[in-house]
């Protein structure tokens, strides 16, 4: 693992942490309008919300888990990114596009190197 950490990590663990906060806020605000039939929800968004808290923390240290995780979370995001443009979300064309940026990116050799890959 190398020492310094690649601007690009960063950069993804930050987006990581600030999906983390989306996710807790959305579980939250769920639970509050929908009581009874939003603890499912809520609670499933609130698990995703701390999942992206854990992905950011191995993002920010170099753990090579956290790099197999990206990449898996990047890959099913441009299969559900397809999926929404096929339905008509032609937004979600930035979407992908994004994915694929970052799967390119965890596969450039220094940022391989510093997840120990």
């Amino acid at each position: 693992m190398q020492s310094s950490r690649p601007l690009g990590v960063t950069i993804i663990a930050i987006l990581a942490v600030l999906g983390g906060i989306g996710s807790l806020l959305s579980g939250f605000t769920i639970l509050v309008l929908i009581p009874i039939l939003g603890l499912i929800l809520g609670g499933i968004l609130i698990i995703i919300g701390l999942a992206y808290f854990a992905v950011a923390y191995g993002l920010w240290k170099g753990l090579s888990w956290a790099w197999s995780i990206t990449l898996i979370i990047s890959v099913i995001g441009i299969i559900v990114g397809i999926g929404s443009i096929i339905v008509g979300n032609v937004g979600a064309i930035l979407h992908v596009i994004v994915n694929i940026i970052v799967i390119y990116y965890l596969y450039r050799p220094n940022v391989r190197a510093y997840f120990g890959k």
